[in-house]
């Protein structure tokens, strides 16, 4: 046992290490890419050779972690709430499996989109597979909630998902570990058909999921996570939970809520608890980080208090909790802390000075000045930021390895040329199937990986197929000839202008690969190279 500073993120790996973990498997994604890392970082990881590489994606991470639980090993799995998305389909199938060793899966959302799509609730997608979920409101919670996570995970032989949210997962305190457990033995299921889910196996399986549902409802009541705490002043009581808890007690004194209060850190929700507080409080206030997803589902416990919270508009529906929204939601006068100053600017994200796709943009716009505007769809990654001024370059972005297809798709509609940019990361995560559509249609479209040698927006991670993307596209059937590579940098911008031209006037599946390495990861490796 010792003490330790760490972030939620790092919490949550001490803790899976501390449980026994024989394998941890990741995308990066903010705010869960620290992680994985910390685990790569670990002394104790490597003595133990714990698995920690990077996956492709979020899916193959997961379903990797399902063949470890099928051989009776501990495992972790860690996304972003939109990898979440990516890994649906294996989620909501080992619900109906179950697990053999435990697995815990780990969704960090990311209220107010600091470097996401969209703000969805990975507690839905816990509800929706009919799974236990849990919510830590600290790093404490965090570390304690993790090794939780496993003993529930294989007392119930279920998946068990951990959700997480930007604040918790960047920020730090003090934790107190316990005793670390060894990893479990190699165990093959001792129900031989417990992962095959074919229709006659899987209606049983479903069914027994749909029994182990009101065990849950009981490990919810009675959980040391969901806490009901008394207080005198009943004209108002309080459901929170996760980290919206901290934001509801810096408002008072002593952190002492004078009102009855719910702290729910587990999920599904504790029904008993609820429906005492509904009894003893005139008014009901849900505070919840996310979506409304505690309080739409009070609307059957009670018709006759009024439940207020992000429905009724007393707290708003999109970005994130503060203590002074807060405050204002529980009529408190007087708001935590204070303003940001004016002459604080903010400052929108811009791509490095040097970086390579400032002149894959800038090339390519010079190519297309022949043609209309409005037909370059482009990915997630730090090429994103062509969107803004001063290039004006990409007109799409939706999710990951969406730009390829929807140029596919534009130049189905009649919009040829049509381009697609992606990062290189982002090709081998979920771009390579939708080129395989391009090339089995020859589809005339132009195909740009902007590829920088790493997940670079996320800290430069390793990623599989690392330096194979000319063999890769050879493999799926990419014409030689209409296979480039070219090294974007100033004084290769005519050459660079040229052959983008050319292939943007061939009726035809062509794909340029742009190869120039990171500035901030060059950067990085020179420094330590120069410490060595």
């Amino acid at each position: 046992m010792q003490k330790l500073l760490l972030l939620g993120d790092e919490a949550i790996a001490q803790a899976a290490m501390d449980a026994g973990l024989t394998g941890a498997y990741a995308y990066p994604g903010t705010p869960s890419t620290e992680i994985l890392e910390y685990i790569q970082r670990s002394q104790q990881a490597k003595e133990r050779n714990i698995h920690r590489q990077w996956s492709a994606n979020e899916k193959t991470a997961l379903e990797a972690a399902i063949g470890m639980s099928y051989a009776g090993k501990r495992a972790l799995v860690c996304m972003k709430h939109v990898g979440l998305n990516v890994a649906a389909d294996p989620f909501m199938n080992c619900a109906i499996t179950g697990v053999n060793g435990g697995l815990v899966i780990i969704s960090a959302d990311d209220p107010s989109m600091h470097s996401s799509q969209n703000e969805q609730d990975s507690r839905y997608y816990g509800k929706f597979a009919l799974i236990p979920v849990l919510e830590p409101a600290d790093q404490q919670e965090a570390y304690d909630m993790t090794r939780f996570g496993f003993d529930l995970s294989e007392k119930h032989k279920v998946p068990v998902l951990i959700r997480i949210t930007t604040r918790l997962a960047h920020s730090r305190a003090g934790i107190q570990t316990r005793g670390i457990i060894k990893e479990k033995n190699l165990k093959l299921p001792m129900e031989k058909r417990q992962f095959v889910l074919l229709p006659s196996i899987a209606r049983v399986k479903y069914r027994e999921l749909l029994d182990k549902q009101s065990y849950f409802d009981k490990e919810s009541d009675e959980s040391i996570f969901n806490k009901y705490i008394d207080f005198q002043d009943k004209s108002l009581g309080i459901i929170t939970s996760g980290i919206a808890y901290n934001y509801i007690i810096e408002n008072y004194p002593h952190r002492r809520v004078p009102h009855p209060l719910i702290r729910i850190g587990q999920y599904p929700i504790p029904r008993k608890k609820i429906k005492k507080l509904i009894h003893d409080c005139h008014e009901i206030l849900v505070i919840e980080e996310g979506y409304p997803f505690i309080e739409e589902m009070l609307n059957g416990f009670s018709q006759d208090h009024k439940i207020k919270g992000k429905l009724d508009g007393t707290l708003p529906r999109d970005g994130e909790l503060n203590p002074n929204i807060v405050a204002s939601a529980l009529k408190i006068n007087k708001p935590v802390g204070k303003d940001i100053p004016g002459l604080v600017a903010d400052r929108p994200p811009s791509m490095c000075k040097g970086c390579g796709h400032i002149d894959v943009y800038l090339a390519l716009n010079e190519a297309l000045e022949a043609y209309e505007e409005g037909r370059v769809f482009a990915d997630i990654g730090c090429y994103t930021l062509g969107a803004l001024p001063p290039y004006n370059a990409i007109n799409s972005t939706v999710d990951m390895g969406a730009s390829i297809p929807m140029a596919k798709g534009a130049a189905d509609a009649g919009l040829v040329p049509s381009v697609a940019v992606i990062g290189d990361s982002t090709f081998i995560h979920s771009g390579i199937t939708g080129l395989l559509d391009v090339v089995s249609e020859n589809s005339p479209i132009v195909v740009i990986i902007s590829d920088n040698s790493s997940t670079a927006m996320t800290g430069g991670q390793i990623y599989p197929g690392l330096g194979d993307l000319e063999l890769i596209c050879k493999s799926l059937g990419v014409p030689s000839e209409h296979l480039r590579v070219i090294v974007p940098l100033k004084k290769n911008h005519n050459q660079n202008v040229k052959i983008l031209k050319e292939e943007l006037a061939y009726h035809g599946t062509s794909v340029i690969i742009a190869q120039r390495e990171c500035v901030q990861i060059g950067a990085k490796q020179a420094k330590e190279k120069h410490k060595k």
